[in-house]
């Protein structure tokens, strides 16, 4: 059995930091980095991309809405189908065209924030951020939410999925996200994460704050870089993981 770690990168902009990315990135197997949408600059998705190439890192687009000043975590009310795939293409362009610069190469994608969480329950925005995937690449990589319509549209569209589960994150009884006006949706205890990796790992399932296992495809965890302490987080996952037996390792095409 294996499994990838990922990790949300490249979420500063010009001089103002966010996270530490250069120790995730000894941590992560894959990192998905910000195209100046909601965060991350052309400059930082350089760094970011020459880093994870000097370290073996697979990286991917991390696309979401225009929104830096709340960091991609509104909706956007009104917008379009079209307008969906057009950001979505152009942000993946864009990480494609660095990623080149730092002679490494894209290999997924991963909606971020409010994008994600509005394409796992609405058709239209999902079938919106995969078909922007398949024209762009077809041979992208879509990280999706198991039981979302993410996993429709990315079926849809022909694309090859990557399940993902949240390390430091709780979940709902429909398998969604708890969203993060919720208190108690992100959590903070590294030995409990960590435990709670292993748990899903093993299980293949992920489990709500009611109590209730949901059984699911589990291909990459994702460690968000923004949580406070996500460093140690990252660390005791991955030691957790490991002496359990399972091999951490980048998910393939």
């Amino acid at each position: 059995m294996t499994i990838d770690l990922n990790c949300d990168l490249g979420e500063g902009y010009g001089a103002w930091p966010m996270g530490n990315d250069e120790a995730m990135l000894g941590i992560a197997t894959s990192v998905n980095v910000a195209c100046g949408f909601h965060a991350g600059d052309s400059d930082i998705m350089l760094k970011t991309a020459r880093l994870a190439k000097q370290k073996g890192v697979s990286i991917g687009a991390h696309p979401g809405f225009r929104d830096l000043h709340g960091f991609g975590r509104r909706p956007v009310p009104g917008i379009t189908a079209s307008e969906i795939e057009t950001l979505v293409a152009y942000q993946i362009g864009a990480m494609q065209a660095v990623a080149a610069l730092a002679g490494h190469k894209v290999t997924h994608v991963k909606a971020h924030g409010a994008l994600s969480n509005v394409g796992c329950v609405d058709d239209m925005t999902a079938r919106a951020i995969a078909n922007a995937i398949k024209t762009v690449d077809p041979k992208l990589m879509f990280v999706v939410l198991p039981n979302s319509a993410l996993v429709r549209a990315g079926e849809a569209a022909g694309l090859k999925l990557i399940y993902e589960v949240f390390a430091d994150r709780t979940y709902e009884d429909d398998a969604q996200l708890t969203p993060r006006s919720k208190p108690g949706s992100v959590l903070h205890d590294a030995n409990e994460i960590a435990a709670r990796v292993v748990r899903m790992v093993q299980e293949r399932a992920v489990f709500s704050t009611s109590g209730k296992t949901i059984k699911c495809d589990v291909d990459t965890v994702c460690i968000h870089g923004d949580t406070p302490g996500a460093v140690a987080i990252a660390g005791a996952v991955k030691q957790a993981v490991n002496a359990s037996g399972v091999e951490i390792a980048p998910f393939r095409a």
